[in-house]
């Protein structure tokens, strides 16, 4: 694997005096945004299997993540050597299983086990910075408020489930989610667009505990229905302009017919 220093050489040349003086005078923060971006267009050459574009994106999360760390090294804030030192060290604590001589029979026991490690660590924490003494920590302490809303409402759940919050099943899962559909629906026939807001998200909280349940991401299975709908869509337009049709001038049984044939051509 080639050294990460060509990168570090072009971040340190575009933050020089004689660089770009956007880069100059970018903070942490600012970065943020420029590194979210290009988490999500990772994501989506991921969901798209597109290797080209993921060896790409790879690359600018990369770039992204090196330029943050810059910062602070230049600074005096938080030498890189440090960020790597410390995330090593958490790594191999975490793993006993493998650097030590810890007994782990399922994933269910890992997950525990990273768990138990991940409580200990901010135990000590605590105590190393004088907050030992402050009300006892919510199981819903470790996730970060600014994270996106699937990814949160995700979080939040795995969260309260560790504590043993928890539906019994799936089907439990489908009921509440059947439920809150029912209360969205009374709140969209007397018109309380507040009440509606509220129903609506709790439909969205109920939905992504099923994607939970069944196995698999919630915002990689939006992604992946998103692409799709993308997909047969653009196919759509391709016929109507190969059939001289405008959209929005035909009636509905018509556009139904030119979907429909989209569905079938995009999914072949």
């Amino acid at each position: 694997m080639e050294s990460i220093a060509p990168i570090l050489e072009i971040i340190r040349t575009l933050r020089g005096e004689n660089g770009c003086s956007w880069d100059r005078k970018q903070t942490p923060l600012s970065m943020w945004k420029c590194l979210a971006e290009e988490m999500y267009e990772l994501e989506e050459a991921l969901v798209n299997q597109d290797r080209v574009n993921t060896c790409e994106e790879m690359g600018d999360v990369l770039f992204q993540i090196l330029f943050i760390m810059e910062i602070f090294n230049h600074n005096g804030e938080i030498p890189m050597e440090a960020v790597v030192k410390m995330v090593s060290e958490k790594m191999i604590r975490r793993h006993p299983h493998v650097y030590e001589n810890a007994d782990v029979q399922s994933e269910a026991e890992l997950l525990a086990q990273w768990d138990r490690i991940k409580a200990e660590e901010k135990k000590t924490a605590a105590a190393d910075s004088d907050q030992a003494e402050v009300a006892p920590p919510s199981a819903l302490d470790n996730v970060p408020q600014g994270m996106p809303g699937l990814f949160r409402a995700l979080k939040v759940s795995k969260s309260a489930v560790k504590v043993g919050f928890e539906w019994e099943n799936i089907h439990q899962v489908l009921d509440t989610v059947k439920s809150e559909i029912a209360e969205f629906e009374a709140a969209l026939a007397q018109g309380d667009k507040d009440e509606m807001e509220l129903e609506f998200g709790d439909i969205l909280f109920s939905l992504v505990n099923v994607a939970r349940f069944a196995g698999f991401h919630p915002e990689t299975a939006l992604a992946k229905s998103t692409a799709k709908f993308e997909g047969r869509f653009r196919r759509m337009e391709e016929i109507l302009r190969q059939e001289n049709e405008v959209l929005a001038e035909l009636p509905p049984p018509e556009k139904e017919k030119f979907w429909q044939r989209a569905k079938s051509d995009y999914d072949k």
